[in-house]
């Protein structure tokens, strides 16, 4: 059984979700207390966190990108806010997707078997990419004593780019890996992972790794 931790200050939401998630089959964790909330999510090791940007004394972003600078599991933020800056910036800390209150139940445990499923897709493969070491299962690329820890979703794109390598890919092959169904795609989000993956393949000594294609795509070179 997966276990799902909700992060949520608001009581009753936190509690429609813990029945929800439970109904479908998942545990779930559910705190009440937010100080030191990301200790807590570390500690757990859940398989997914549905986050509230909104908590007591901490904004939920700032909790994310705590948490991504430790660990790679598998996000969704929840928000009352519907604005694409909110997407854009929950993207960019490493969100796998992002979902809006008041949210429809039936959309919502699709997304999350859409994140579990890609996350359970990725594989503990040893493979490589010039000097860089590929660790699938951690989420991790390293090159002597340097490594970058990669979201599920940049490490999906990686994996996908490496797979096709020196062979153009579209931005709607990249969606479709993503999201493996078009209600799921968002063009923001897979611009910001794109760039978050650039990155951190420069600072891993791969200044140009990924280049555009104007109107073909990207490749890995």
């Amino acid at each position: 059984m997966m276990t799902i931790m909700i992060v949520e200050d608001e009581e009753m939401i936190r509690e429609e979700l813990s029945s929800l998630l439970e109904s479908a089959g998942y545990s779930v964790i559910a705190p009440t207390d937010f100080q030191n909330v990301t200790k807590q999510v570390l500690d757990v090791k859940p398989d997914l966190l549905l986050l509230d940007i909104q908590l007591p004394g901490v904004n939920g972003e700032v909790v994310l990108k705590t948490i991504r600078e430790h660990s790679s599991l598998p996000v969704i933020m929840v928000t009352s806010r519907n604005t694409e800056i909110d997407e854009v910036l929950s993207m960019s800390y490493g969100a796998d997707d992002y979902i809006t209150k008041p949210y429809n139940p039936t959309l919502l445990l699709l997304r999350v078997q859409a994140v579990l499923k890609r996350t359970q897709n990725v594989k503990n493969e040893e493979i490589t990419y010039e000097d860089i070491h590929v660790d699938m299962k951690k989420g991790v690329l390293k090159t002597g004593d340097h490594e970058e820890v990669l979201t599920k979703n940049e490490m999906l794109i990686f994996s996908y780019l490496l797979n096709h390598r020196q062979g153009i890919v579209s931005r709607d092959e990249l969606m479709t890996t993503l999201w493996d169904h078009k209600e799921y795609i968002s063009d923001n989000a897979l611009t910001v992972n794109i760039s978050r993956l650039r990155k951190k393949l420069k600072n891993l000594g791969h200044e140009n790794a990924i280049e555009t294609r104007k109107g073909q795509g990207y490749i890995l070179a």
